[in-house]
């Protein structure tokens, strides 16, 4: 069966349930933590932005939770819509759906579960936040499909990547001020670049295939592209700090950040698919620096 080549064929043959909760646990990509780390810097920043400091427990609880939660149903909801493609990507054929080991109706239940959840812990906040969300659900649906339309669906994951930061503030203040709003175009461009990382390593597949990304349409001019979509994202980041009266550990966790998005650029100059897909992980790094002045400034101040 198509599940076996999950296994260790040296150990016993586990159970059933054993063998799908381990299919699962791929769908929603809990073996790879890096997007829901992408996904938890810029809440965290919101938060800590909002509350001036550290925000009430229970609201970091559902912020956090809420973003594992969504962030593993945007991995099933796009492994369904791109099951057409995935089976021909090098990086992407061994995913569940792509080989046939989950299939698509237990997938949208998967789907559906994880935003359920997701939506009963949001019920805890105010009405803003709940309606807000509902806008960060139809994100979340919607992104897998934009490759086969445009070319921007990097820009379309910054859209919804980012909009737990106007609910956090929502859930913190009761209301979404400018400087929130800045910090979600600064966290659009921050996605758009280090998503091009990740497309650049799929552009040859993705060319044969006819999906569309940022790395295809910039093509030869990728690299000069990307130091232009990480000025204008730090730049949007210094606003924010010039907006918020932040202080000395701001910019130097904004400075230590702009020092690892450089050694991006060194590292994937050649463009190769494993450079290229390190500078995409390194991104992390990136965003728990710019946490970390953040948090840091409002300890001190």
């Amino acid at each position: 069966m198509a599940y076996e080549r999950f296994e260790n064929p040296s150990t016993p043959r586990a159970p059933a349930w054993r063998r799908k909760l381990a299919l699962y646990w791929q769908l929603v990509r809990g073996d790879r933590p890096i997007g829901w780390l992408l996904l938890l810097w810029p809440t965290w920043w919101a938060l800590w932005l909002a509350a001036d400091g550290v925000p009430p427990l229970w609201t970091l609880f559902v912020f956090s939770a809420g973003v594992w939660l969504t962030r593993s149903a945007g991995c099933v909801i796009n492994d369904y819509a791109d099951r057409w493609l995935d089976p021909h990507v090098e990086r992407t054929q061994g995913r569940p759906l792509a080989t046939g080991a989950v299939g698509g109706r237990e997938a949208l239940a998967v789907f559906a579960v994880l935003m359920l959840v997701a939506f009963a812990l949001v019920l805890t906040m105010n009405r803003l936040t709940v309606w807000l969300s509902v806008v960060g659900v139809f994100l979340a649906a919607s992104y897998p499909y934009l490759k086969r339309y445009t070319y921007l669906p990097q820009v379309y994951l910054g859209l919804a990547f980012g909009w737990s930061i106007p609910m956090a503030f929502a859930a913190v203040q009761g209301t979404v001020p400018p400087v929130a709003w800045l910090l979600y175009c600064a966290n659009i461009l921050w996605t758009t670049a280090y998503d091009t990382w990740y497309a650049m390593v799929d552009r040859e597949d993705d060319l044969k295939m006819g999906s569309k990304s940022t790395a295809i349409l910039f093509a030869e001019m990728d690299l000069v592209a990307q130091g232009v979509l990480y000025a204008l994202a730090f730049a949007a980041f210094a606003l924010v700090g010039h907006r918020a009266g932040l202080g000395m550990y701001w910019w130097l966790g904004l400075g230590v950040a702009a020092a690892l998005v450089v050694y991006e650029f060194v590292i994937a100059r050649t463009r190769a698919r494993e450079a290229c897909f390190k500078a995409f992980l390194h991104n992390h790094w990136v965003g728990a620096a710019i946490f970390a002045g953040l948090a840091l400034d409002r300890a001190v101040s």
